[in-house]
């Protein structure tokens, strides 16, 4: 692959779960990362927030990369909110990825391969470009209506007018109609300050002009200064994207033009079309952008939910919230991976105590048989005298 497609990437996020968390605007710190009781929508949670307002300080400095914060305790007393507390605190140029469990179980597609699209959308890329545009605020914006080629009573647009102005002129551009359509999207109006891309047509509004800014404007726009220079001009162009929209973008349908070639095509979800080899093409292509500088890469934050409660419902084993208070705890103390595999031997010691739920007392005994990694390691060190070498 000598070139990656980058023009006009359609972002794959995913939406977030914010519905019962709107109020969160950040994890309420002072500068120095002291919490302050009631801010930013949290109330209370002081050491936690600390914490996490630590998290974000490892991850802005790039010192955190590759590694995993659990946040353990019983539902309703805020993991997702300090979760979503750190997504604020990093900004929106910070890829962040909520995912839930019960996606990676629930899923048709490979487990790993659900990761991989997760761990990728998490990952950013800033590409820096610059190309020719034309950028100014929107005088005048009126598309040019042609009778119908299909023989219908409707019109079609045939090309749209449309008057930039800048702080040195104005410039009146007769325009495709497929710029219209992003026009349309981008939701411009008379007023905004926006800039198109020649080559790929692509339409970016800035924001509303200032000189329509008044003290008593309600709205929350984001007024920005009449463009200085010419309205055509060259322009350092900003794009933020992640590898997962890079893999979607590039990706292709792949057999046959046969009819059960193309049913297949049909089909399977679009996930299914991005191959390892497409990424690590894909891989060769930013390791290339970064090391010329014309990319950077952003690491960002991969948040997944209800893992231990999802991993139980998904092995058809019953208990209650006082077990997964407990799991949660033993995962904090070691690991996620050894709370998760304590599982299944209780729920043969709850069999062989003639029952069908797990109770404390199961996860406290297999607690006691079992070593975590960890504690296995250090146990070997301190008594390796005692092994053959």
């Amino acid at each position: 692959m000598e070139k990656v497609k980058i023009e006009e990437i359609q972002s794959t996020a995913k939406k977030q779960r914010i519905a019962t968390h709107t109020h969160i605007k950040g994890l309420g710190l002072e500068p120095t990362g002291i919490p302050i009781p009631l801010a930013a929508g949290f109330v209370g949670q002081l050491e936690a927030r600390e914490a996490a307002g630590l998290v974000v300080d490892m991850i802005k400095q790039k010192k955190m990369a590759g590694k995993a914060l659990l946040l353990a305790g019983p539902p309703g007393t805020g993991k997702t909110a300090l979760a979503l507390g750190i997504s604020q605190e990093l900004g929106s140029k910070v890829p962040f990825c909520p995912m839930v469990g019960s996606e990676v179980y629930s899923s048709e597609v490979k487990k790993t391969e659900v990761l991989m699209e997760n761990f990728r959308r998490a990952i950013g890329l800033r590409i820096k470009e610059t190309k020719k545009v034309y950028e100014g605020e929107v005088t005048e914006l009126s598309p040019e209506e042609t009778e119908s080629l299909t023989g219908g009573y409707g019109k079609s647009i045939s090309h749209v007018i449309i008057g930039l102005k800048t702080v040195k002129g104005t410039k009146q551009l007769k325009l495709d109609p497929t710029i219209y359509d992003a026009l349309l999207k981008e939701k411009v109006a008379v007023g905004d300050v926006i800039y198109i891309e020649a080559v790929s047509g692509a339409v970016k509004r800035v924001g509303r002009s200032d000189a329509f800014s008044t003290s008593f404007d309600l709205e929350a726009e984001e007024y920005v200064p009449l463009p200085k220079g010419e309205v055509t001009k060259k322009k350092e162009i900003v794009q933020d994207v992640t590898l997962q929209d890079l893999d979607a973008a590039n990706a292709r349908p792949q057999g046959g033009q046969d009819i059960l070639s193309l049913m297949g095509q049909m089909m399977k979800p679009r996930k299914t079309e991005i191959t390892d080899k497409l990424r690590q093409e894909i891989n060769k292509v930013v390791n290339r952008y970064i090391d010329e500088g014309i990319a950077e890469l952003v690491p960002g934050v991969l948040f997944i939910d209800e893992i231990i409660a999802i991993r139980a419902q998904v092995e058809e084993l019953t208990m209650d919230e006082e077990c997964l208070v407990l799991l949660g705890d033993i995962g904090q103390r070691t690991s996620l991976r050894h709370a998760v595999q304590l599982l299944s031997p209780a729920s043969i010691v709850a069999k062989m105590n003639g029952r069908d739920n797990i109770c404390k007392a199961d996860i406290e005994e297999v607690t006691s048989l079992y070593l975590d990694a960890k504690s296995s390691a250090k146990l070997l060190h301190e008594q390796q005298e005692k092994y053959i070498s």
